[in-house]
């Protein structure tokens, strides 16, 4: 699958997420196999108003490559205008956001919202790709609603403009995340489409990579499974490669890993910001271990990147003895 200057065999994406696919996250899923990932969500009104933390969003390094900038809206002229700014930063691709089902977003006709008004996405569409040289990619949904399936409309739009290919979440804008993605549309947009299809939705073991593979994906997008769990990617890989199940690491390389990950982030984000929004992360990396429940609850009440670091650091080199790390004794900072 050709993207950008790259060309990759079965390529698995990491999925943009607000709030979660940021530097130092996207680095820790490159180290485990991720071929390509993209950017937080950036809204383009907030980058042609040259808001500050828009512009962090988009700084990435060169190990990252091939990398995805995101933009969502819905007024032709400032994703056009957005998006040759998002091109001085030499992405790989400009990803336009056609998926997002927040109602805050749709509401304003942005993500989601592009779908009630397929004109309007073919002007953005349209805009964006003559304002850039980079490749333009787009993530969409089947449609509003079941009865308002566009995905076929949406193929034909994109084929007409040059889309360089479309990521499909395989739900509705109205489903959310709610019920189950439907794996079965794939083999019937691919009928449709000359476009590379990347599947996303419900994709969280390496079963169900090879399964969307089977069934005609040219890529394999994969979101919330991968939270504090970049170690899917590479179990992935090795079961298509091999066809052999690999086991999740143990609760020693999770919890390092989970500390190299929690050391970038405050490098990232400093101590004050980045201690609360590392929460999001823990039940990923201590999923599934005996008694762990009791300690994530009182690593969240933490605010000293230090106390967190001595208790992740007794779990990992005393796993057998995770029942007796009880946090009674530990001052909680308010």
């Amino acid at each position: 699958m050709k993207i950008g200057n790259y060309d990759i065999d079965k390529p698995l994406f990491l999925a943009p997420m607000d709030d979660v696919t940021d530097y130092p996250f996207r680095n820790i899923c490159k180290e485990w196999g991720a071929d390509v990932v993209v950017t937080e969500f950036i809204s383009a009104e907030a980058v042609i108003r040259n808001v500050d933390r828009s512009f962090k969003k988009m700084h990435f390094n060169e190990e990252e490559r091939p990398i995805g900038i995101q933009l969502y809206g819905s007024a032709e002229l400032s994703m056009a205008s957005a998006s040759q700014k998002v091109e001085s930063f030499a992405p790989d691709f400009i990803d336009i956001n056609a998926g997002c089902w927040v109602k805050k977003i749709v509401n304003r006709g942005d993500g989601a919202g592009l779908l009630k008004d397929l004109r309007k996405l073919e002007r953005v569409l349209s805009e964006v790709k003559m304002s850039t040289k980079l490749p333009v990619t787009l993530k969409t949904r089947l449609g509003w609603d079941e009865k308002n399936i566009t995905i076929y409309d949406v193929i034909d739009i994109s084929h007409k403009i040059g889309i360089d290919f479309i990521t499909v979440h395989l739900r509705t804008r109205q489903q959310g995340l709610k019920g189950n993605a439907d794996w079965t549309w794939i083999p019937k947009i691919k009928e449709k489409s000359n476009i590379p299809i990347v599947a996303n939705g419900d994709i969280k073991t390496p079963q169900d990579v090879k399964q969307c593979f089977d069934l005609g994906a040219d890529g394999i997008m994969i979101g919330r499974a991968v939270i504090g769990n970049p170690f899917l990617f590479k179990r992935c890989k090795m079961f298509l490669e091999k066809g052999d199940y690999v086991p999740e690491p143990d609760i020693k390389e999770r919890i390092h890993w989970c500390l190299i990950h929690f050391k970038k982030h405050l490098e990232y984000y400093g101590e004050q910001r980045g201690v609360p929004i590392f929460r999001k992360f823990y039940n990923g990396y201590l999923h599934g271990y005996p008694y762990i429940g009791k300690i994530r609850t009182e690593i969240m009440n933490l605010r000293c990147a230090k106390k967190i670091e001595e208790i992740l650091t007794s779990i990992m080199e005393n796993p057998e003895r995770v029942s007796e790390i009880i946090l009674s004794d530990v001052d909680v900072i308010e």
